[in-house]
C-alpha cells in the first residue's frame, strides 16, 4: 500500500476508534466490541453507503467518493472542521496517484515587506508569521524575546515545530509545553495532508520522528488541529510567569501564511509582565545600539 493510501487508512481507522457507539443512535446488537469505537459496517450504515464501499475506502483503494459521500462519512465519524478538511485532502490525493499528477514547483514563501514593517511597529505585542509546515517567516522584537530569536538561526532551522521538539529552551519557556507540542504536531499533520508529497514536509517529519520519541508517538495518532485562537502559558527568565492569548489571521492572497498575535488580559498581572518584557526589549536594544555614529559588525 502506497504511503498516501496508508495515510487515509490510518486516519479513518483512528477517527472511527474515537466515536462513542452509544451516542450515534445505532441500536445495540449484543455483540462484544473487541476494540473501541465503531465497526466499519456501522460507519457505512451511518453514512448510508455499502459496507464494501467503505471498507475499500478505508483500505486506501484508489476511489474518489463524491463530495456528498465524503460529507456523510465525516458526519458519521463526527469529525471537526479540521478533520473534515484533512479527510478531503487525503481522499483527493488517494484518488489521483502521483504518476497522474504534474507537480508544480512550490514557490518559496516570503513575507510581504509592508507586513514585516507592521509587525515591527507593534512594539508592545508579540507577533510572528508562520508559513507552510510551521516555518517561521517573520517575528517582531517582543516575539523574539518571548520565544526565541528565529532570525539568528540558520534558515533551514527556522521552524516552530522543530524549535518545540529540538530546542531545550522551548520546554523552559512554555509551562504547558506538552499541550502546545501536541497541537503543533496536529497542525503539522493537517498541513501535511494538503500536500503529502512535499519533500520539505517529509524531511521535517522524518527528522523530528528520529530525534523525538514524543513527536513520533503523537504523529502516529493521526490527529489534526487547526490553530485559530487559544492560550499559552510562559515562564520567562526576565519577567516570570505570564499567560497570553493568541489570535490567528490568515493572510489575504496567501492562505498558507498565518499571523499569530499575542495579548494579555487588560489590567492583569500578565499585562504588567508583558509591558515589562517590552520595556526590557527596548532597553536592551538601546544598550546595544552603537553610539557616536559607530557601526556594529559581524
Amino acid at each position: 500500500m502506497a504511503d498516501r493510501n496508508q495515510e487515509l487508512a490510518d486516519f479513518l481507522r483512528r477517527a472511527r476508534s474515537q466515536v462513542d457507539p452509544e451516542r450515534t443512535g445505532l441500536p445495540a446488537d449484543g455483540r462484544i466490541r473487541r476494540v473501541p469505537g465503531l465497526r466499519r459496517e456501522e460507519v457505512a450504515q451511518l453514512a448510508r453507503v455499502s459496507s464494501d464501499y467503505y471498507t475499500r475506502l478505508e483500505q486506501g483503494r484508489p476511489i474518489t467518493p463524491s463530495p456528498g459521500i465524503v460529507a456523510a462519512i465525516a458526519r458519521a465519524l463526527d469529525l471537526s472542521d479540521a478533520g473534515q478538511e484533512h479527510l478531503r485532502h487525503l481522499i483527493a490525493a488517494n484518488g489521483h496517484p502521483p504518476a497522474q499528477r504534474r507537480r508544480r514547483p512550490v514557490p518559496v514563501q516570503r513575507p510581504r515587506r509592508a507586513l514585516v514593517q507592521l509587525m515591527d511597529a507593534l512594539d508592545g505585542v508579540p507577533a510572528m508569521l508562520l508559513g507552510r509546515r510551521t516555518d517561521v517567516l517573520a517575528t517582531n522584537r517582543p516575539a523574539r524575546a518571548l520565544l526565541a530569536d528565529f532570525d539568528a538561526m540558520p534558515a533551514t532551522e527556522r521552524n516552530y515545530a522543530r524549535w518545540l521538539f529540538l530546542d531545550s529552551t522551548a520546554r523552559e519557556r512554555l509551562v504547558d509545553w506538552e499541550t502546545q507540542a501536541r497541537l503543533a504536531v496536529e497542525n503539522l499533520r493537517l498541513d501535511a495532508g494538503r500536500d503529502p508529497e512535499d519533500p520539505a514536509t517529509q524531511a521535517l517529519v522524518g527528522e523530528l520522528t528520529i530525534a523525538s520519541a514524543e513527536f513520533g508517538g503523537w504523529w502516529q495518532e493521526h490527529r489534526v488541529f487547526q490553530r485559530t485562537a487559544g492560550e499559552k502559558r510562559f515562564r520567562h527568565p526576565v519577567v516570570g510567569d505570564l499567560t497570553l492569548r493568541y489570535e490567528t489571521f490568515t493572510m489575504p492572497g496567501d492562505p498558507d501564511q498565518a499571523l499569530f498575535v499575542y495579548s494579555a488580559e487588560p489590567g492583569s498581572a500578565h499585562a504588567v509582565a508583558l509591558r515589562l518584557l517590552t520595556s526590557w526589549v527596548l532597553a536592551d536594544e538601546g544598550h546595544r545600539r552603537p553610539r557616536h555614529g559607530t557601526r556594529l559588525t559581524g
